[in-house]
């Protein structure tokens, strides 16, 4: 029998699991729960220090401006960004992608380009892509996959021409788990010129990324799935390209000068964040942040790894059930998984009849389960809270609904 292995942060420092002992919370990729210190940091803000900021000369203004100033320097070190100011504050990693798209696409890419995306994709970084190769008479190309779920870098190589302007991909499938060679993905894009775009969402949380090491051009992030509150994330891009590209909404903090005819932009990060600022986000975003830290996202990657190998062993034991994706070497820590005789939803109903919490569905990746050749599939996902007691009741429940549906 396989040791057990316990939770890397203490359920007790998680109200929703504390308050609910057998729930069992399998769906992180998808949003993670909040530490009490993030909950914590948020009300002290609003307690203390609830102002507009960048607007009052008195000192409460001051103070939100500072908070919100403090929030994304801790951010960017916990990310590994030296230059703090080229973290432009989003809702999360969606409104970034979007926003690279719209602001540097328009007035980069034309007709006749290349754009390149994976087969991989979320939603998020394949329709904003689409939507501009379609407006802008650009090539939409997607790069496709090796068999087990990982790219097929030769092919992708090939697709990645001197025409190419942008090539995007994910640092970390949400619905297979893939880790990508991001490393390798923006030599290939930098020896034709082309911009490197990468969604970080999945990595983020889990990974200790340095993102300027990662030599990227564009990286988003979600606050919310990374211990943050929602309706937080963040768009880091390379200085010279922010200062370059328009703006991507106007009003409020992004402006320095309006005159009758002219309007002039302010400086970074503010020409990016237009109108009053979602300070509470950043604040619990930066309180998230010290309580990975201090965990070390080495130990969270490693344990997450052991959950996501004990998981495929047990779920792929049970007669029925195909878990797709690489290998557990090349794979996060999600399982998605199939079971034969039984739709996604239905098992998950079914799962959460027995207290398990997993997502089932499309996970915002249709191009993805065409190629896959489902429709949908049951997604387990883990994290800092969960430990070997979360496998077993996925597993045990899984046998149940089987016993139950299939017989």
């Amino acid at each position: 029998m396989a040791p057990e292995i316990g939770a890397l942060a203490p359920r007790a420092d998680f109200p929703v699991l504390a308050a609910n002992p057998g729930l069992h919370y399998l769906d992180s990729a998808a949003t993670s729960q909040k530490p009490a210190s993030v909950i914590r940091a948020i009300a002290r803000y609003y307690e203390t220090s609830n102002a507009n900021p960048h607007r009052g000369a008195y000192k409460l203004a001051a103070a939100a401006t500072e908070a919100y100033h403090e929030a994304r320097g801790r951010i960017a070190r916990f990310l590994g960004v030296t230059d703090a100011d080229t973290l432009i504050f989003t809702r999360g990693t969606t409104e970034a992608l979007n926003l690279i798209a719209a602001a540097w696409g328009r007035a980069n890419v034309k007709r006749g380009d290349r754009i390149v995306v994976t087969r991989l994709e979320h939603h998020a970084n394949f329709v904003p892509w689409q939507v501009l190769a379609n407006e802008t008479g650009a090539e939409f190309v997607i790069a496709e996959l090796n068999a087990d779920g990982t790219l097929d870098m030769d092919r992708l190589r090939s697709l990645v021409t001197p025409r190419t302007r942008v090539l995007a991909f994910g640092h970390v499938s949400n619905a297979l788990g893939t880790v990508n060679p991001v490393h390798e993905l923006v030599a290939v894009a930098h020896e034709v010129g082309a911009l490197a775009v990468c969604d970080g969402a999945q990595s983020a949380p889990h990974l200790s990324v340095g993102i300027d090491s990662l030599g990227v051009d564009a990286y988003a992030f979600s606050g919310h799935k990374m211990l943050g509150p929602m309706g937080v994330g963040g768009l880091v891009m390379r200085r010279e390209l922010l200062e370059a590209m328009p703006p991507y909404q106007m009003g409020g903090d992004m402006i320095s000068y309006v005159g009758d005819a002219t309007t002039t932009w302010n400086v970074l990060p503010h020409k990016f964040e237009a109108g009053t600022p979602n300070v509470e986000g950043p604040v619990g975003l930066a309180a998230a942040c010290d309580y990975l830290t201090a965990l070390g996202m080495e130990k969270v990657h490693q344990h997450e790894q052991a959950l996501m190998r004990l998981a495929s062993q047990r779920l792929a034991a049970i007669p029925g059930v195909t878990v797709l994706g690489p290998s557990p070497e090349a794979r996060s820590g999600v399982v998605s998984f199939t079971l034969e005789g039984v739709h996604p939803h239905d098992l998950s109903q079914l799962l959460d009849a027995d207290g398990v919490c997993v997502r089932a569905g499309h996970h915002c990746a249709q191009p993805l389960m065409r190629a896959l050749n489902v429709h949908a599939t049951t997604r387990a996902s883990f994290y800092v809270y969960n430990g070997s007691a979360d496998v077993e009741a996925l597993v045990a429940g899984v046998e149940s609904a089987r016993r139950r549906m299939v017989g």
